[in-house]
């Protein structure tokens, strides 16, 4: 049997120290190539580029695998592969990330990370978004490995019928410090917003958007309670936005 073949991208760029862990885990369980955007694109959510041309450029970022830059961003990332760079091919798994920061959350909707894994849901291929909650450039990724490969053994090893998303997040602790993994669903919480303005050189003034995350559901079912507590959050993902509650309440409408 010929090894299954797993595309990896990202939203912080191809030259980011996360991709590079992931691409190391990744290339150990099947053919690998890469597909990633040529700077950072973190939330970008599910943006596409289609007022201007996107650019592929074939690159040495990762010895003895085939890598790709785009100009666009992570979903366009997915898009080109699908449909261009590997458009005779069978893709069993898409990773994206390691991300540097939390996708966990509300974070998941502004997520450039998760919305190229959603990306490739969306075409029927198992995907997965990995985060460590480290924003530093030289986060040590490490620790996370091991539970990076058991998961993507976990999916590829299953044969869905349908692309099925998952959102992982793991917290910034050695590792005999973390305690495993647990299945959640996403916790409810938001960022509570404010913009910072200041003035540029010629007077003119400028907005920086700044906030506090507040979580106001402590339940142990969460990823937030995950996270907090030493776990590993899985969250299975995915597109479908309905509020089914609203569903009957909205029907004297009709």
């Amino acid at each position: 049997m010929s090894n299954p073949l797993i595309l990896v991208t990202n939203d912080d760029g191809i030259v980011a120290p996360g991709i590079r862990a992931l691409v190391e885990v990744a290339a150990t369980l099947g053919d690998v190539v890469v597909v990633a955007p040529d700077s950072p694109q973190s939330g970008k959510g599910h943006a596409i580029t289609i007022h201007e041309p996107l650019r592929l450029n074939k690159v040495n970022a990762f010895p003895g695998i085939e890598s790709w830059e785009s100009s666009g961003t992570p979903v366009d990332c997915v898009k080109l592969a699908k449909h261009v760079i590997l458009k005779d091919r069978n893709i069993d798994l898409c990773v994206s990330g390691i991300n540097h920061g939390s996708n966990a959350s509300i974070n998941i909707i502004y997520s450039g990370t998760m919305s190229a894994a959603m990306e490739a849901a969306l075409e029927s291929i198992r995907s997965i978004g990995f985060s460590l909650l480290d924003y530093s450039f030289d986060a040590d990724f490490e620790p996370a490995k091991p539970y990076i490969r058991k998961i993507m053994e976990y999916m590829l090893a299953r044969p869905f019928q349908h692309g099925y998303l998952l959102n992982v997040n793991i917290p910034k602790l050695a590792s005999e410090q973390i305690r495993g993994m647990k299945v959640c669903r996403q916790a409810d919480a938001r960022w509570i917003e404010k913009m910072i303005e200041g003035r540029d050189p010629a007077g003119r003034p400028y907005y920086w958007l700044s906030g506090d995350f507040v979580n106001n559901d402590h339940a142990e079912d969460t990823d937030i309670w995950a996270l907090e507590n030493g776990f590993i959050s899985i969250v299975p993902s995915m597109h479908d936005l309905t509020n089914y509650p609203a569903i009957p309440v909205l029907k004297d409408l009709e």
